[in-house]
């Protein structure tokens, strides 16, 4: 009789652990982001610069995330010789920010639809930050127009608001868990200032916007979905 029963056991354990399959996920992942950055600023010229991410993220559930990213990287834009205005920065920054990212497959039901599935991992994201804004080069004054030139602060710090768009691509290991996740990613930021190249001119805030690729790793904390993350 006890040998029946620990078979029985056995059996129960497996197919019970077998029927989790697909549904667990770490609720903590770790990741790093390569971006290029164009600044949008009061300087005319527009210049690429890169930057590197840093990220902790919580995952309430495989399509839920609350993010908290460091940003530390470069800005550039302006030309002091082939402008006008003379204007040119280069801005040595850092920025911290919390966002809330959405994918769809928390509101779309994308079980046995290989349509569905695929769109699953699209994802927006928006959320709050702040920038710390430290010029490493900074020209305000005009080759052209006489006593021309522009005010401005070489260091500074600005609230902004970012908002992304991208997909996440979940890489599984061997018991079906997301444990690997590949994020390509646009992210528009919006500065609630006008200090980001150094420059305050015109009505227009200043933006940045940045093309985005991120790998994460989960870390822990493993736990159960609703449905199968990875239906077949």
């Amino acid at each position: 009789m006890k040998r029946y029963l620990f078979t029985l056991s056995i059996c129960l354990i497996s197919f019970l652990a077998k029927a989790q399959l697909g549904y667990n996920y770490a609720q903590y992942d770790l990741g790093v982001s390569g971006a290029l950055n164009y600044a949008y600023t009061d300087a005319e010229t527009i210049k690429g610069t890169p930057a590197v991410h840093l990220h902790f993220t919580y995952n309430h559930t495989p399509f839920l995330n609350y993010i908290a990213e460091v940003q530390l990287g470069k800005l550039a834009g302006g030309d002091s010789v082939n402008t006008l205005s003379g204007r040119q920065f280069k801005n040595n920054y850092s920025a911290v920010s919390f966002r809330v990212q959405l994918q769809a497959g928390e509101l779309i039901n994308y079980e046995n639809s290989m349509f569905f599935n695929a769109l699953k991992n699209i994802y927006v994201s928006s959320g709050i930050g702040v920038i710390y804004n430290n010029m490493d080069e900074i020209h305000r004054n005009s080759l052209y127009i006489p006593d021309y030139t522009s005010t401005g602060r070489n260091n500074s710090s600005e609230a902004f608001i970012p908002i992304k768009l991208g997909y996440e691509f979940k890489i599984f290991n061997s018991y079906d868990e997301p444990a690997v996740k590949l994020d390509l990613g646009y992210q528009h930021n919006l500065i609630l200032g006008d200090q980001l190249d150094g420059i305050k001119a015109g009505i227009h805030k200043d933006m940045y916007k940045q093309f985005v690729v991120t790998l994460k790793f989960g870390i822990g904390g493993y736990t159960s979905y609703r449905k199968s993350i990875r239906p077949n």
